[in-house]
């Protein structure tokens, strides 16, 4: 609980069960509530671990849905617990949850209703080792989706994240893909509401066990970026023109 706010960290999985613990154990539980994990029909034993870890709200999909897919099963359980602050966390520790406090407070504060935890800022990416072609990548994507919808953000294509649950609820989550994009049409369903997107800097690892997208569902992931970028481009040209 933080000042009176319910947090809940929802940790979507798929085939996590060599980093899950490490993760889990950096969660600060002194303000975190619940922690939901939802396994995606992993084939290795997460979501055995996960209940033996002491992880409060297991859900297991019982085929394959997709990442997307995996995220609204997440925020809807985390929304049916009464959240008020939903920190969205990818369990491959990848991304140090000790910046849960910071990104929660933020929220809590009211400062941001939305935090992202940024690779980018701080250098943090290549330090941390992501190879050169998705840091290229990552920052030519960002600077054409930064074109498109008019914000500053330093990257989009984070998997920490945190929200108040009047984003959640304000947002069609169950109306976006079940496949990577999904975190691009969220944040571009939320730039759109209006609502204000604050960065952290995060540090990255990047090593064997954790998860990555192999190359050819990266270039399908990066055409889908163009296409929800320009789309949310022509929204906003289209709503200019109708508000004139």
């Amino acid at each position: 609980m933080y000042r009176g706010k319910k947090v809940v960290v929802v940790l979507p999985a798929y085939n996590a069960s060599k980093t899950l613990f490490r993760t889990y154990e950096e969660i600060p539980r002194d303000i975190v509530d619940d922690v939901i994990l939802v396994d995606d029909a992993s084939h290795d034993n997460t979501h055995l671990l996960a209940k033996e870890i002491g992880i409060e709200h297991v859900i297991v999909h019982a085929k394959n849905q997709g990442y997307g897919a995996n995220q609204k099963t997440c925020y809807k359980e985390a929304l049916r617990l009464g959240a008020d602050i939903v920190v969205m966390l990818h369990p491959d520790y990848q991304y140090t949850p000790k910046l849960i406090t910071a990104m929660v407070s933020i929220i809590g504060e009211e400062l941001y209703p939305v935090v992202l935890g940024s690779r980018i800022l701080g250098g943090g990416a290549l330090k941390g080792g992501m190879p050169g072609y998705k840091y290229f990548a990552n920052r030519c994507l960002t600077a054409f989706q930064n074109l498109c919808t008019g914000a500053k953000l330093s990257e989009y294509h984070t998997g920490y994240r945190a929200f108040s649950s009047e984003v959640l609820k304000a947002i069609d989550l169950q109306g976006n893909s079940d496949g990577f994009i999904f975190d691009n049409e969220m944040l571009s369903q939320i730039i759109a509401r209006g609502f204000l997107i604050g960065e952290v800097t995060c540090p990255t690892k990047y090593f064997p066990e954790a998860s990555s997208i192999k190359l050819w569902p990266s270039v399908v992931y990066g055409a889908g970026v163009l296409r929800v970028s320009v789309a949310h481009m022509l929204n906003r040209v289209f709503r200019g023109a109708s508000s004139e």
